[in-house]
């Protein structure tokens, strides 16, 4: 959805991008509107209080925005993956822990039904486990070992609010899918692959993995391979597709694109060269907002707060080019950053400074 946007609804477009990146509470609409015809915020505030999408720690241990039917499908193949991640940083902390017994106890705690901090939840059951400190015990409760969402009005448009939050299962009204019985052809990991091939296809399973932070997908790749079409890059990794997917041209114009913090579209690959050059790369994890020009990141963006005046504070969208620029591109790129600056602003402002080339 980025060489043309799309006329999807915003829930569809947040099930096909599998979810947006979504650890920064305001980056996610930035997504979107770069993706998305005429969006409006409010719909995407409206789904978020609606219980149609929800804030949850799942790919790679970040916080997504997700469909709630993704959720509910996705996160018990997520678990393991989850508790790892975790004990990847606590494991010294943690190793006297019973992590289902750790989760058991969260769960009381949580069964009047009423929102917790993450410091709030781990006080609740440190004088169980005193040693580990309740950072550990609270990392583990709210993106290890039990399904949870953050409320809003975290994550809502232009509001600012701490992260409270609750099982999925009170949020939802039930609880997640319990995993098919295994037969090593892992269906939930087939439907992840589909999904993800359908979004950034195509794709190495190396890139797969570092999408969702799952250890390949072995099984649910070798069960898939009969309905894949496959092609060879570059470097001659083997690339996976669906037969039906969309494959411009290379020769495609690509318009100027305006991304937020975390974008999938670049940290959804193994390998990002595809979309941002290896001396940028620190850029991708450095939460830093960029701008495709022609496909590829070409720029760094972000708002300088303007100062008050009769008219109200009009905010400027700053562009830093990362290469030179001819003419015709920061004329593209000013005028596409005037949009964003109106939409930023609900139209108060259309302030844009493209600064020099270096």
């Amino acid at each position: 959805m980025l060489l043309e946007r799309s006329e999807l609804p915003p829930l569809d477009a947040v099930s096909h991008l599998c979810g947006l990146q979504a650890q920064e509470p305001q980056e996610p609409f930035t997504g979107l509107w770069s993706r998305l015809r005429g969006f409006q915020p409010g719909a995407l505030s409206d789904l978020l209080t609606g219980r149609q999408v929800v804030r949850t720690h799942l790919m790679r241990r970040t916080v997504h925005l997700v469909t709630a039917a993704d959720v509910l499908a996705w996160r018990a193949r997520h678990n393991a993956m989850l508790r790892q991640r975790v004990l990847g940083v606590y494991r010294r902390e943690l190793a006297g822990v019973d992590l289902d017994e750790l989760a058991a106890a969260g769960r009381d705690v949580l069964a009047d039904g009423e929102p917790r901090s993450m410091a709030q939840l781990a006080r609740a059951v440190a004088d169980r486990w005193p040693e580990p400190g309740t950072r550990p015990l609270g990392e583990m409760l709210v993106a290890g070992v039990l399904p949870m969402v953050q409320l809003p009005p975290r994550g809502v448009w232009r509001q600012k609010a701490g992260v409270r939050n609750a099982l999925v299962s009170s949020w939802l009204g039930r609880e997640i899918d319990p995993l098919p019985t295994e037969d090593g052809s892992d269906p939930v990991g087939q439907e992840l692959v589909r999904r993800y091939l359908a979004a950034y296809g195509p794709a190495a399973t190396a890139d797969v993995r570092a999408w969702s932070g799952l250890a390949g997908l072995p099984g649910a790749v070798a069960a898939l391979r009969g309905e894949l079409v496959t092609f060879r890059d570059e470097r001659g990794r083997e690339l996976l597709d669906l037969p039906d997917a969309p494959r411009p041209d290379p020769e495609t114009p690509a318009p100027v694109r305006f991304l937020p913090a975390f974008d999938n579209a670049i940290l959804g690959y193994d390998d990002r060269t595809r979309i941002i050059d290896d001396a940028d790369r620190g850029l991708s994890v450095a939460g830093s907002r960029v701008v495709l020009v022609d496909g590829r990141v070409a720029a760094t963006w972000d708002v300088e707060p303007g100062t008050e005046s009769a008219k109200g504070a009009e905010d400027t969208v700053v562009v830093t080019p990362l290469r030179a620029f001819s003419r015709s591109e920061r004329a593209e790129v000013a005028q596409e950053g005037e949009e964003l600056a109106a939409f930023l602003s609900d139209g108060e402002s259309a302030r844009v400074r493209v600064t020099a080339s270096p």
